[in-house]
């Protein structure tokens, strides 16, 4: 995407904005071996941007991706053998990723995956109280005294859990047998994340977990992503994290191939890509 010169030397380390106009107006930039003009733009990922016949170099961005795990992927880089798929197996990139907020084999949804290890260890450690949202689909109907008792917390290994946002989205039956089964969709929002902790909980106030897919990660939703789909995250997706876990002096990539400012893009595990479609969250078509 092409931008303002001077804003390009400036986060090269030429100085302020003003400075690299001064630059400028000296004659001492070129792109493309032609002398360049107040503003000028370029394409730092395509131009050749020099200064006194020196090309610039940009500080390395990191990467940010959001995946849509499906269950009985590994959130993690597994064991080596192989004999289960992993999230890094769905995303062809050659750097080293690893993922910023894991999930059991059995849960699905949003996984961000970088090569940013600041950030993965903000968005993860419990410490930064970062808030992590998930619809869960639980057998039976819980009361409301029960959901009260989750929300203030629930002795788990000798401790109890924090404060949790918990509400119910809706029910749906199922015809398994003679009698119906009633099932319900509850939004539970947790700013910590101890092992398996949702099914734990559940489980113990009497409603086992049935499905389990996370929907949120801080300032960054899984929408309407596909599962097995993944995309880079968006500018404003960035700006978002910028704002509550990194730094405002990190460089970051949001996108590449012309991804800047524009929708996201959805991408499977061969790479190609296409657009997203609304519409299709059909991970809750059970809902009601």
């Amino acid at each position: 995407m092409e931008e303002r010169l001077q804003k390009i030397l400036a986060r090269a380390g030429f100085g302020a904005r003003r400075d690299c106009e001064e630059l400028i107006r000296q004659g001492r930039v070129t792109v493309n071996g032609e002398v360049a003009r107040l503003g000028h733009k370029a394409d730092p990922r395509r131009d050749r941007i020099a200064v006194d016949g020196r090309p610039i170099r940009l500080p390395r961005a990191h990467i940010y991706i959001a995946l849509h795990k499906p269950p009985g992927v590994l959130s993690d880089e597994g064991d080596g053998s192989g004999r289960r798929p992993t999230v890094l197996d769905l995303v062809p990139h050659k750097g080293h990723l690893f993922p910023a907020g894991r999930l059991d084999l059995r849960s699905e949804g949003l996984v961000l995956l970088t090569d940013d290890g600041d950030l993965a260890l903000r968005l993860t450690h419990p410490r930064f109280g970062h808030e992590k949202e998930y619809h869960v689909l639980v057998e039976g109907v819980p009361t409301e005294e029960t959901l009260q008792q989750w929300r203030q917390g629930v002795l788990l290994d000798g401790e109890l859990t924090a404060p949790a946002e918990v509400s119910v989205l809706g029910h749906e039956e199922v015809r398994e047998s003679k009698k119906p089964i009633v099932r319900t969709w509850l939004r539970v929002v947790l700013r910590e994340g101890r092992k398996r902790q949702i099914r734990r909980v559940a489980a113990l106030l009497g409603h086992p977990v049935v499905r389990l897919i996370r929907v949120r990660i801080g300032p960054i939703s899984l929408g309407d992503l596909r599962p097995g789909r993944w995309r880079y995250l968006t500018d404003a997706e960035v700006r978002g994290l910028q704002s509550t876990v990194i730094s405002p002096q990190s460089t970051v990539r949001s996108s590449q191939c012309g991804q800047r400012g524009g929708g996201a893009r959805e991408r499977g595990s061969g790479g190609a890509e296409e657009q997203r479609s609304g519409g299709e969250g059909g991970w809750m078509s059970g809902r009601s």
